[in-house]
């Protein structure tokens, strides 16, 4: 037992000693070592190192301060440095380390675990560069050439091409001065060629979309003729396009050739668009055999939906039927590139797969899609329509052979489409029985091709104001479609010809509720609401519709015409205004701003703009008759005379026309010329007592012996007006009385009765002209056509002559009688 030894009363450390190593590798007291402090201050400490052998097994010492003659250790107690001798000379081995960092016992005597050295305070700040050194000046004019360089695009990407401009500008100013600082510090061949193509060819960029060609050739020539420029030949393809949009289409193919010229085989694609492009620039030359050959050789690498319909225009152009009708298949079978509408439909029973498809299913490459097939269904649509007439005898059997062509293809659902356009053709051509035969075939079709058919029929029904067959074929559109806003709105619109506007107004809601922007269905409510005189709703959703058709000139007048209805004569100004800046030359729109202004009082705005409205239409009657009456207002009645001639010729039964033209003679003083006016209205309209009147005043005024034969005529004209007015009173034999006025109006001419609503009186800026101090102008008698009122202003006031005052008293005595003669 006395061997046994047992661990737990054995009082000794198993693990102590790991931590013991010779002090002389102890180097954090070798601060308080007198001895090491008096070597290193001494030459001792300078000594050469010791050089010694190193025997094959044994380890070299090394001299450390002034512990260097001490003997080495046991390896116990750890193990000393060790040396070499190379040549000679003592190399000096690096030490082994006898702790890992912070974990030595030194912690225990009063040492801070700071592995990272951060008790020793924060790091000198970094020495400042020298901005005014060669380099530095080169650096920064590099940054800020490329800064500007970037600047321009984004400006140009933004449409701001003025500030793309002034930014490429000084661009090449900062990229010359960065060639000129390179010069001066003698490193000029350390000239940097990218940064110099990428400002020249930006600063091109950014004058050809400045239109500035001219400008923009030069700068593209200086990169063109630099052979330190790599590919810069590409470049041509630029010049080319300038020279197309300058219609200098010899140059342009030139270019478009150098630039194929310069570009390899490996870039297929380019060379395709090239060729494409100097095909376009034969078509505008009108040299469609050049034109045919560079599509066709595109046809045959890599074809395409654009060159394919660009080969049939030409081919149409030179009239070759067989080459229409390849090129037409050719373009049926150009590969569209893009996956099928079935991977879109979800399946039902896979949850996470329903979740991508709904994702996918209007993604921007599912747009892409269905642009590119929507694109190659309208040059189909488009080549049908041009070819159909010229590859057959009719347009029709072309139509036909187009239809077969189309079934066979991919586009098998554009057949349908196909026959509905040649019954438009033929409504085109005004044979209305073949389009209604031809739409209906559709009758037995699905429910969408049939919907579309009945929507044409009941279009062409409401043309022809068949309002119950256009009603009975918008049923059977909307049966077959409930959803068509087209059906819904040609239904609104035969409820609205029978003047149901609030069941016409149901429709069209119906209708913008499955298309919200269809135009037709909002115009309608917007005219609808205007018959039921709810103005304000009208006005809503005609400016809806402004917003989506902004140039529209009929909405336009409508807004107008809405305001001016409410009485805001400005906003209707405004719109008017609007309306003549998109239709300049539109004659009532121009005299409905004039009519406008007069109503505001400004009667030269008024004149502009009704002289405008007569130099576009010279046979508006309105318009006329405002001149007239305006330049008789102004006293400028020889002015008047000319339009109040050109009335009576737009005219020639009216004699109000020609009666004012012999008082604007009148007026002006040329007596003798209205005299021969007035005699030659009284040989056209024998009948007419206003006429008579005036001759016989002007007669008597001018001493002639024909004013007794005028005065006898004009009271026999005016004995028997009265008879005819006691008959119409008596109100015997009234059909003869019908029938006798009728043929009266016809045969003298003085349909200023009531013939028509504009045709019974003058305008009334003609009535409120003065004339009521003229003794020509103002008959007092009563029975005088009350469709003439003579617009002219008092004259100089002239002394009676006894015989004029005969006359006028008899025209007194007349009103008495005719008082009583009057109808009511």
């Amino acid at each position: 037992m006395e061997h046994v030894h047992l661990a737990a009363l054995d009082e000794e450390d198993l693990y102590s000693g790991y931590n013991d190593y010779n002090p002389t590798f102890d180097t954090e007291e070798l601060e308080n070592d007198a001895a090491f402090q008096q070597a290193l201050r001494t030459s001792h400490g300078r000594r050469p190192p010791v050089t010694a052998k190193i025997p094959s097994t044994a380890a070299g010492t090394r001299s450390f301060g002034n512990m260097a003659a001490r003997a080495p250790l046991s390896s116990s107690m750890g193990r000393p440095a060790t040396g070499a001798i190379s040549d000679g000379i003592s190399v000096a081995r690096p030490m082994t380390a006898v702790r890992a960092a912070g974990y030595s016992s030194s912690a225990y005597r009063g040492s801070a675990f700071d592995p990272l050295g951060q008790s020793r305070g924060p790091a000198a700040p970094l020495e400042t560069k020298n901005e005014d050194t060669p380099e530095e000046k080169v650096k920064n004019l590099e940054k800020t050439v490329n800064e500007l360089i970037e600047e321009s695009c984004i400006a140009n990407g933004r449409g701001d091409l003025q500030l793309a401009l002034e930014k490429a500008k000084e661009a090449g100013r900062k990229e010359r001065m960065l060639v000129r600082q390179r010069e001066q510090s003698a490193s000029a061949d350390h000239i940097n060629l990218d940064l110099t193509y990428s400002v020249l060819f930006n600063l091109a960029s950014q004058y050809a979309a400045n239109d500035m060609y001219a400008e923009a050739l030069n700068t593209y020539q200086v990169i063109v003729k630099n052979k330190m420029f790599n590919n810069a030949g590409r470049l041509k393809v630029n010049m080319a396009n300038i020279y197309f949009k300058q219609r200098n289409y010899p140059k342009a193919i030139k270019f478009y050739r150098m630039a194929l010229d310069q570009i390899s085989s490996s870039h297929k694609e380019m060379r395709i668009k090239i060729m494409q492009n100097i095909g376009v620039v034969f078509v505008k030359m009108g040299q469609y055999s050049d034109a045919i050959t560079s599509f066709e050789h595109i046809m045959s690498e890599s074809p395409n939906l654009k060159t394919s319909f660009n080969l049939i225009l030409c081919y149409f152009a030179i009239g070759d039927r067989e080459k229409m009708k390849k090129s037409f298949q050719k373009l049926i079978m150009v590969p569209l590139g893009i996956d099928e509408d079935d991977k879109y439909i979800p399946p039902n029973d896979d949850a996470h797969m329903n979740l991508v498809i709904e994702a996918i299913k209007n993604d921007p490459l599912r747009q892409m899609e269905r642009e590119r097939k929507a694109m190659a269904e309208r040059f189909i649509m488009t080549a049908a329509k041009l070819i159909a007439p010229a590859i057959e005898t009719s347009f029709a059997a072309g139509y036909d052979w187009c239809v077969e062509m189309v079934k066979a293809s991919q586009y098998v659902e554009l057949a349908n489409d196909l026959e509905i356009n040649k019954a438009i053709t033929y409504l085109r051509q005004r044979d209305f029985n073949q389009a209604v035969e031809t739409l209906k075939m559709f009758e037995k079709k699905d429910s969408r091709v049939k919907s579309a058919a009945a929507t044409n029929l009941s279009f062409l029904y409401f043309l022809e104001n068949d309002f119950g067959l256009a009603d009975r074929y918008a049923d059977l559109a909307m049966i077959a479609d409930r959803y068509n806003p087209a059906a819904l709105t040609n239904k609104g619109n035969c409820v609205f010809a029978r003047c149901d506007y609030e069941k016409a107004a149901e429709f069209y809601k119906e209708a913008l509720r499955n298309d919200s922007s269809f135009t037709e269905a909002l115009y309608n409510l917007g005219l609808t609401y205007k018959k039921l005189n709810r103005l304000e709703e009208a006005l809503d959703y005609f400016l809806k519709l402004h917003a989506i058709m902004r140039n529209n000139a009929q909405v336009m007048y409508q807004i107008a015409n809405l305001y001016e209805t409410l009485e805001d004569l400005p906003q209707a100004i405004e719109w008017l205004m609007q309306l003549i800046s998109v239709s300049p030359t539109d004659p009532q729109a121009l005299a409905k701003l004039g009519d406008l202004y007069d109503s505001e009082g400004d009667k030269s705005q008024a004149f502009q703009y009704y002289y405008e409205s007569f130099r576009y239409f010279p046979s508006n009657i309105e318009g006329i008759e405002w001149l007239g009456a305006y330049y008789i207002d102004t006293q400028f009645c020889e002015k008047a005379i000319q339009y109040f001639e050109r009335a009576a010729l737009i005219q020639p039964t009216q004699v109000k026309w020609r009666l004012m033209v012999a008082s604007c003679y009148r007026r002006s003083g040329n007596y003798q010329k209205a005299l021969e006016t007035y005699k030659d209205i009284h040989r056209k309209f024998p009948e007419n007592i206003e006429c008579l009147r005036f001759l016989v005043r002007l007669c008597t005024d001018m001493g002639l012996k024909e004013v007794q034969e005028y005065a006898t005529r004009l009271k026999k004209i005016e004995k028997q007006k009265e008879i005819r007015e006691q008959r119409v009173k008596s109100g015997r034999d009234g059909s003869a009385r019908g029938r006798r006025e009728g043929s009266a109006g016809s045969e003298n001419g003085q349909n200023c009765h009531v013939s028509s609503a504009k045709g019974e009186r003058m305008s009334s800026k003609l009535k409120m002209l003065p004339g009521v101090n003229d003794p020509y102008e103002t008959s007092p008698n009563k029975d005088i056509d009350a469709s003439y009122v003579d617009p002219l202003g008092p004259q100089i006031e002239r002394p009676k002559t006894a015989a004029r005052k005969r006359v006028e008293e008899d025209e007194f005595a007349d009103e008495e009688l005719g008082d009583d003669l009057l109808p009511e």
